[in-house]
């Protein structure tokens, strides 16, 4: 499904029915996705469409941009060491429309599932899109219209052993690739203490050949100032 499509095109994939037709002058958009029906009408004389795996921040409401992995089991690292694990992640699409070299957001859809959580104290805590992960030693083989692979590596800069049982990362600096077989980034995790630990984001492919996503807050032309997410509240 991912890749470039000149217009007027229509797939059908996984459940997911996508089509920009032609109509007279203009082109009808229509999305089919999980049960959520989209129907835009584009008027434009021609283009290019952009399917492509974005940051899990938008649906169903744009809440929060923070996702919080929790691990399925709890990881003790050895001091002073940096070791590497994958862990999974959802995915939402997002559908971008060209005319020359100006993008716009066309659709966002998701068929993964969908769940907030609390980091933090209720006070002063953060939501968080939530998302459970088993914890893998190498590449795991999973949907790429679902969900994505992290390349987590964590060091531990401390002189004690440290327990870890979630993640939480900043969205906006995430730096996704994807290929016909998955959706992957890579990510590291400085633990300075016991309990606070910062994680971010490295732009760089997990394997040869894999392409790059476009960020969302780059086609709306966001201004970020920060891709880092300090962890607080405990790990």
């Amino acid at each position: 499904m991912y890749g470039y499509y000149n217009i007027p095109f229509g797939l059908e994939e996984s459940g997911v029915s996508l089509s920009l037709e032609k109509d007279g002058e203009n082109f009808i958009y229509q999305s089919v996705s999980g049960g959520a029906r989209v129907d835009k009408i584009v008027l434009a004389r021609t283009g290019h469409v952009l399917i492509n795996p974005i940051e899990p921040m938008h649906k169903p409401t744009e809440l929060t941009s923070f996702l919080l992995v929790e691990l399925d089991k709890t990881l003790l690292v050895e001091p002073a060491q940096t070791k590497e694990i994958f862990l999974t992640y959802p995915i939402e699409i997002g559908v971008f429309i060209s005319s020359g070299t100006v993008v716009e957001v066309l659709d966002i859809f998701t068929l993964a599932r969908q769940k907030f959580t609390l980091y933090g104290d209720p006070r002063n805590g953060v939501i968080c899109k939530y998302w459970s992960s088993n914890v893998y030693s190498s590449l795991p083989a999973v949907d790429p219209l679902c969900e994505g692979v992290i390349e987590l590596s964590i060091t531990n800069t401390t002189r004690e052993w440290v327990k870890v049982t979630k993640a939480v990362f900043n969205a906006y600096g995430m730096k996704m690739y994807y290929n016909d077989a998955r959706v992957a980034m890579k990510a590291t995790m400085k633990i300075m203490h016991g309990k606070i630990a910062e994680t971010d984001f490295v732009d760089a492919p997990v394997e040869q050949g894999m392409k790059k996503s476009m960020e969302l807050y780059t086609a709306k032309k966001l201004t970020v100032t920060s891709t880092k997410f300090l962890m607080g509240w405990g790990l």
